[in-house]
């Protein structure tokens, strides 16, 4: 017999909320009624629930703020918010987050109910697609880079991990090496572009006694000392030609030659590579080597930036927070709803890597227990204090894009989509843009 699906209903209604649990324990659902965020955050701490359905304004708490707090402590679940005042922004951010509908009151119920049945139906392999606990992201583009990992856990061959700097390659490296039989052994990395290039043949590969002036004893390079476990090579387009050479009878031959040794010594490890650069593109201008890249290249994995997957920030900033208050010895911190809509409307150019050190910041040089959007982004707050000039140059900006987002509109034909792309940015980011300018798009 199927175990019901846990619903949990936060409304303060007396008649709405009653109503909506009856209905819902009539389809099968067991559903549990909070009437205040406070409320909905104990309950879930208890119920572990499968959706939510909530309304925006709680007495003591936003809906918006009591999501945001559930996406940081349980990870992604389907939720789905009722509102008798329509807020386009607040719809866009919670959408963004990860929220599956936005409805305005009186809500359709049936329509509801069948949107929450398809959000609950089970995929077929779920096991597969990496159905279990978020390990590196909640969005459908991190959920299908760790299946994709899992599958390469099984097998025994070269790994490449791609995507802009700050992504999290080395995370999802350790998430590899974590997954695979290896798990028990050493993970071991080397950053090839930081490492001198004099020494980078002795780091990777040891040395022996005397095998240069200075070699005063024997040294086990990282290709030794991962063992059985797993060896990641980051930035592995900056490695020196000559050493490419030598990786390339690792990867084959399974075996290395330590600086001034009689015998090779065998490779055990598994080799995962890691790099922002395009290697096709280097191997094509002859910085890189085709036979090592055609070696390296048996499963490549990009790891999407974050601008392209919006709703993992909530959930990373959530993870980061409870990790850096642990680390630094304080107390609870939690983020304000502007502070979370703050973090869902900025484009991250600096990946999970500024989002961790907005986040440390903040945290270190916050006044209270709650951050505010200028804690995690200070720079604005000096933005807006600039000099008397600074509103003549705003208007000249706000004048230059609503010329350019005009004109993109103009040549689409009206298409959003289409004049995004002519911009070179999102559709949620033009339609913000449209909606600061006054712009209906027609």
């Amino acid at each position: 017999m199927t175990t019901p699906k846990v619903v949990l209903v936060v409304e303060d209604d007396p008649i709405i909320g009653p109503a909506l649990v009856h209905r819902l324990r009539l389809e099968g659902y067991r559903p549990r009624l909070a009437e205040t965020g406070a409320a909905a955050l104990r309950e879930a701490r208890a119920l572990r629930p499968d959706a939510v359905l909530s309304d925006i304004r709680l007495p003591d708490m936003s809906g918006e703020e009591v999501y945001l707090r559930l996406l940081a402590e349980h990870g992604a679940l389907p939720a789905f918010f009722m509102t008798a005042f329509g807020d386009v922004a607040q719809a866009v951010r919670l959408v963004r987050a990860g929220a599956r509908d936005y409805l305005t009151k009186p809500v359709d119920v049936d329509r509801l109910l069948e949107a929450l049945g398809a959000a609950l139906i089970p995929p077929r392999d779920r096991a597969e697609e990496g159905g279990g606990p978020a390990a590196l992201g909640v969005s459908a583009a991190m959920r299908g880079v760790e299946a994709m990992l899992r599958k390469a856990a099984r097998v025994d061959v070269p790994v490449v991990l791609t995507g802009e700097t700050g992504v999290g390659k080395e995370v999802a490296a350790r998430f590899l090496h974590a997954a695979s039989s290896r798990a028990k052994q050493p993970f071991v990395a080397l950053n090839c572009a930081a490492v001198p290039r004099d020494l980078a043949e002795s780091t990777l590969f040891g040395h022996e006694r005397g095998a240069f002036t200075g070699a005063a004893a024997r040294h086990p390079g990282l290709a030794e000392r991962a063992g059985s476990g797993t060896l990641l090579l980051d930035e592995i387009a900056e490695l020196a030609p000559e050493l490419q050479a030598k990786l390339l009878r690792l990867v084959q031959e399974r075996a290395f030659l330590p600086l001034g040794a009689a015998a090779e010594r065998r490779f055990a490890a598994r080799l995962v590579c890691a790099t922002h650069a395009d290697l096709a593109a280097r191997v094509r201008t002859g910085g890189f080597r085709e036979d090592l890249y055609y070696r390296l290249n048996v499963i490549a994995v990009e790891i999407p930036p974050l601008r392209r997957r919006v709703e993992d920030v909530p959930w990373l900033a959530g993870r980061l927070l409870v990790e850096v208050v642990a680390r630094f010895g304080l107390g609870p911190r939690n983020l304000s709803p502007a502070a979370a809509a703050a973090l869902a409307d900025h484009d991250w150019p600096g990946n999970v890597r500024e989002l961790r050190n907005r986040i440390e910041r903040a945290v270190a040089l916050a006044e209270g227990e709650v951050l505010e959007p200028h804690d995690l982004f200070p720079e604005h707050a000096l933005e807006r204090d600039a000099a008397p000039g600074a509103p003549l140059l705003g208007a000249a900006i706000q004048g230059a894009t609503r010329m350019a987002v005009t004109e993109a509109l103009a040549r689409a034909g009206g298409n959003r989509a289409e004049a995004a792309r002519f911009l070179g940015i999102s559709r949620t980011t033009l339609w913000k843009r449209m909606r600061e300018l006054g712009l209906t798009g027609d």
